[in-house]
């Protein structure tokens, strides 16, 4: 019941504060929503979703340790909208998948659309930027209380992102997360960092936990930021801090519905200041297993 009150706690707490925060957000500028940066247009905006092992609702920048298990399949479908500074953007679907290859490598993509946009510039549309993982366990524990997990990524811009930041920019990216979880019952502590080309940082921390046999919440903290100057942004103001809450409810063993809520904090309009919720459903099931 504890777990129950405080996560719909966090949730409402979250929900409650969007329309305020957003209204004056709009209100002291309204005049600068040019420079208001959209998902399809901002590299310090992470992947919309990403598949969950463990059934808890992903959050921005932020993942578990660990894998699904070898021959699994996890698959999803899910929307988000954001809003800011007077703008707002639809990005959907978003096809999600991870497949466990062996006991300590899987495998994922996030591959996004861009519908709908507010943007003066007009909508990013078409194929948003997409992720290409390989997640790899580094170490588990013997009692699997404590894992620590690291997953090489291919990023690929969307053509938003590729026109805000200019045509000489590689649309080709590469990153490594490294990621870390403590597990107690049905609580779990995760979190990480890690580094995407050309100087891009990113970090966060969060907490899963499981509310009943079907339902799972998660609340963290993200934060995304630069360490290279670009024409017009000094340095010290590339910077994203966002904080998210969401659940997942299983509506049978392998099929879940999911949603999440998600409000940057001393941010910059420019950095992508707003609020992103999204929603959707994911199916994990078995294959006949990887191939020796």
């Amino acid at each position: 019941m504890t777990r129950a009150i405080l996560a719909a706690g966090v949730i409402l707490t979250l929900a409650a504060s969007t329309p305020a925060l957003a209204q004056g957000n709009s209100q002291k500028n309204k005049n600068k929503s040019k420079n208001t940066a959209p998902p399809s247009r901002n590299e310090l905006t992470a992947a919309p979703m990403a598949t969950s092992a463990t059934g808890a609702t992903p959050l921005a920048w932020v993942d578990d340790a660990s894998l699904l298990a070898p021959g699994m399949v996890a698959f999803s479908v899910s929307a988000m909208r954001w809003q800011g500074g007077g703008l707002s953007e639809v990005v959907a679907p978003i096809v999600d998948a991870a497949f466990g290859l062996t006991p300590r490598v899987q495998l994922s993509a996030s591959v996004p659309r861009v519908g709908g946009s507010g943007d003066p510039d007009g909508a990013a549309g078409g194929i948003g930027t997409s992720f290409f993982s390989a997640k790899i366990a580094v170490y588990e524990a013997p009692n699997h209380r404590f894992k620590v997990a690291t997953g090489p990524t291919l990023q690929l811009l969307g053509k938003g992102i590729v026109e805000s930041l200019g045509s000489e920019q590689s649309r080709v990216r590469w990153g490594l997360p490294v990621s870390a979880e403590v597990s107690s019952g049905a609580t779990r502590l995760y979190g990480g960092g890690g580094y995407f080309s050309p100087g891009l940082w990113f970090s966060g921390v969060a907490a899963g936990f499981a509310i009943s046999d079907r339902t799972n919440a998660s609340v963290g903290v993200s934060r995304a930021w630069r360490t290279a100057e670009t024409p017009d942004v000094l340095l010290s103001e590339r910077d994203r801090k966002e904080i998210s809450g969401g659940a997942s409810y299983a509506l049978r063993p392998t099929i879940s519905v999911f949603g999440s809520i998600g409000r940057t904090f001393a941010t910059l309009e420019e950095n992508g200041a707003g609020t992103a919720i999204s929603g959707g459903l994911s199916i994990v099931f078995a294959t006949a297993g990887p191939r020796p």
